[in-house]
């Protein structure tokens, strides 16, 4: 406890809190570390987060596109350019076009008109001739 005796007579009747103590305790340095350090955490949880976007975006697309994305935005990570992230956001929101179903079904109405066997049958089988 300090008394009147102890401040020196030059001194303020009243000192702002923000002053350190002659014992050595500094409140607002200690406040400051750990805000400095709840503020880059919280920014890193920002960044992954948002760098994690067009992964979320993607996982109802096919597993293809997915793949595709995650490797967009891996390398966008490691590499820190921002055009591989943009390019895997662009592929996540949109939806590409389903250029295989038509084709099947060219492919299986041919296949029908050559007279051959439907996809959901098995082949017919050949008779070998022996000898």
């Amino acid at each position: 406890m300090s008394t009147a005796a102890d401040i020196h007579p030059m001194a303020p009747a009243h000192l702002p809190p923000y002053v350190a103590g002659a014992d050595g305790s500094d409140f607002l340095m200690s406040f400051m570390v750990v805000f400095l350090i709840a503020v880059i955490l919280g920014l890193g949880v920002a960044y992954f987060t948002l760098h994690a976007l067009p992964e979320k975006m993607a996982h109802r697309s096919n597993a293809v596109q997915l793949q595709l994305i995650s490797v967009l935005a891996m390398l966008a990570l490691f590499t820190h350019n921002n055009l591989f992230w943009v390019a895997a956001l662009v592929l996540a929101a949109f939806r590409p076009p389903d250029f295989i179903t038509p084709l099947n079904s060219i492919a299986q109405s041919l296949r029908n008109l050559a007279g051959g066997p439907r996809r959901d049958e098995a082949p017919a089988p050949t008779a070998e001739k022996e000898g």
